[in-house]
């Protein structure tokens, strides 16, 4: 098994109700660990990219690092490019090999939304690549993406008919999640979920993992959210990690790079296979 659809993945993991974690990886040392923790566990894996890291490293550059990295490896991953309002990246990121996009007009009517999605997946088809797509922006800003306003709901059948209309892989509500670190104690719409799977079956993205409870993980899962994006974790992980090391080698004044990085690496591995087992993800490899 190697690189695959994304909707390879999700479907099986919306079926089987376990859910795949999809992680925003900003460099070569965490798209690395992030695909070595997969291998640990036996899990398929979505790695993500957001706007913000594509522009500052370079489309090329992490399409080049991506196939390095994935060449024989035994699990079933993809790349994926989340949140991306801008038609012409996406058109370079599929060229390029990225296994799924993620068009988020959710800044736009829905109509004119709806209109560019049908597009983009159609464009995608062509790269036999998965399409995420939304109508409801998710609150917070993340890699320079969004706002941090409340975002409103639209009606359940604007969702259901979008869906229907677009053809989308995979698709992301708002449910009271958020991108960031939450700042108090989330309140998730859980019936939303079960209403749209219930009436349309499709793969469901949680957006905004980072911060949620086992407890609310496991029942979204349950409900149908086959896909679990995590970000702040990661960088909260990548950051405190360096942190901590870097403060015990200041304390013995021993500055050894290459240390530095295993550990870090090390930390973002243990933190993969948390995240797999939670998720019901790890040994699903096939």
């Amino acid at each position: 098994m190697s690189v695959v659809p994304v909707s390879e993945i999700v479907d099986r993991a919306f079926e089987e109700r376990f859910g795949v974690p999809a992680i925003n990886v900003f460099n070569d040392l965490t798209m690395e660990s992030v695909l070595a923790g997969a291998v640990q566990a036996s899990s398929p894996l979505i790695v993500q990219t957001s706007v913000k890291t594509v522009r500052s490293i370079g489309p090329e550059i992490l399409a080049s690092m991506w196939k390095s990295m994935t060449a024989g490896i035994s699990v079933p991953v993809s790349l994926h490019l989340d949140h991306c309002p801008d038609r012409e990246l996406l058109t370079t990121c599929l060229k390029l090999g990225w296994n799924s996009v993620h068009f988020d007009a959710s800044a736009m009517p829905v109509a004119e939304n709806q209109r560019q999605t049908i597009e983009v997946v159609r464009e995608a088809r062509t790269y036999g690549a998965s399409v995420e797509g939304e109508i409801e922006a998710i609150t917070g800003v993340e890699d320079g993406h969004g706002s941090d306003e409340i975002s409103s709901q639209h009606p359940l059948q604007a969702s259901l008919d979008f869906i229907e209309a677009t053809g989308v892989d995979v698709f992301a509500p708002s449910i009271g999640n958020a991108h960031g670190t939450y700042l108090s104690e989330p309140v998730i719409d859980f019936n939303r979920v079960t209403e749209i799977v219930t009436r349309h079956p499709i793969p469901i993205a949680l957006h905004g993992g980072s911060g949620l409870s086992a407890e609310q993980f496991t029942e979204l899962i349950a409900r149908g959210c086959a896909k679990v994006n995590i970000s702040t974790a990661l960088k909260e992980t990548y950051m405190k990690s360096s942190l901590a090391f870097l403060e015990t080698a200041a304390a013995a004044n021993k500055w050894d790079p290459p240390s530095l990085f295993a550990s870090t690496s090390a930390d973002v591995v243990d933190m993969v296979l948390d995240l797999t087992t939670q998720f019901g993800s790890a040994g699903k490899a096939w």
